[in-house]
């Protein structure tokens, strides 16, 4: 998974009732755009992030749209 600094992450519930959560990609801190990223969540959170694969990077390119 890659990603860049201006993506969404978007981090999909495992457990009936869970939401969905989604962030902002802030930092990428592997090389070539791997894991772990630094996100800060709707919630106004910001942690480190090794995606499971529960989520799904979406191109800040197709959030512009």
């Amino acid at each position: 998974m890659k990603g860049r600094v201006g993506d969404r992450l978007l981090v999909h519930g495992t457990v009936v009732g869970q939401p969905d959560r989604q962030g902002e990609i802030l930092e990428v801190r592997g090389e070539n755009g791997d894991p772990p990223f630094l996100v800060r969540f709707e919630d106004g959170s910001e942690t480190l992030v090794y995606p499971g694969p529960d989520a799904v990077i979406e191109p800040k390119e197709e959030i512009a749209r």
